[in-house]
């Protein structure tokens, strides 16, 4: 059986500019923001970590060279993790994505293709739960199990109310109703998207501990939504472990300064 890491402790990183500086990061059970000046290698280093992890999370022995992450607990094997990047960049093969779905223009919008087959499969494990507890007569609990899903159409709606959008409810996959008028994800703004690609990654995670790495992820959010990010983020799954750069100061408005790391701060 694979035994997952509930959250990393520690992040090292040996010679990350030509041998002359060394990464170590210790890093917080729930959020942790890498802040500093362009060039100074927020990024560098959250992409060797997520480079490091191969495809499933396994670990340490498909670490990259040079990467070493402690985790809790520290028998742990696995990671299960995801990644945002602030990436709207065409698709470059619109041939094969033609055959997935002609309206699918941006690299947003491929990532929230993928996340609208998780979100599907998400709701099939959430029915199958309630109808278990359901069975055993437990109707208290089997309702609880449908607000995590409820919550995230709240927020959705709540945050996308200046523009009149509304997910519509009855719908297994995400649709929004604006002025009579009936929209599919890809049709949203890039700001939009943004959101909502984060949000369906955290909610899909599904209480599950989980590491959300996030490269910038405000470049294209508004003032208000940089401000309710995290908070969103750990209403949705309060098992996430979050590791984000920024550049923005809104990000950590809602008290999370205490959170925050330069760069500086963690190079030998």
């Amino acid at each position: 059986m694979q035994k997952y890491a509930d959250y990393i402790k520690r992040i090292e990183i040996d010679s990350l500019w030509s041998g002359k500086k060394h990464i170590v990061w210790e890093l917080n059970r729930q959020v942790n923001i890498l802040s500093g000046s362009n060039g100074q290698g927020k990024s560098t280093i959250l992409n060797k970590v997520v480079k490091s992890l191969s495809v499933g999370g396994e670990f340490p022995s498909h670490l990259l060279k040079g990467v070493h992450l402690d985790v809790v607990p520290e028998d742990a094997k696995w990671i299960r993790f995801d990644v945002i990047r602030t990436l709207d960049s065409p698709v470059l093969d619109m041939d094969t994505m033609a055959h997935v779905d002609t309206r699918i223009l941006s690299a947003l919008d491929f990532q929230l293709y993928h996340l609208q087959r998780k979100y599907l499969d998400y709701q099939v494990n959430i029915g199958n739960r309630i109808i278990a507890e359901l069975q055993q007569g437990n109707a208290e609990a089997a309702q609880q199990l449908s607000l995590r899903k409820k919550r995230f159409q709240d927020i959705v709606d709540d945050l996308f109310s200046e523009t009149g959008k509304k997910i519509v409810r009855t719908e297994n996959e995400i649709r929004f109703t604006q002025i009579g008028e009936m929209l599919v994800p890809y049709q949203l703004s890039s700001g939009e998207k943004q959101m909502l690609a984060i949000l369906l990654t955290v909610l899909v995670e599904d209480d599950q501990p989980h590491v959300l790495f996030m490269d910038e992820p405000e470049v294209s959010l508004h003032i208000e939504w940089q401000k309710r990010l995290i908070d969103l983020c750990l209403e949705l799954n309060p098992n996430v472990q979050i590791i984000l750069t920024t550049h923005s100061p809104a990000v950590i408005m809602n008290g999370w300064t205490d959170a925050v790391t330069e760069v500086s701060d963690i190079t030998v």
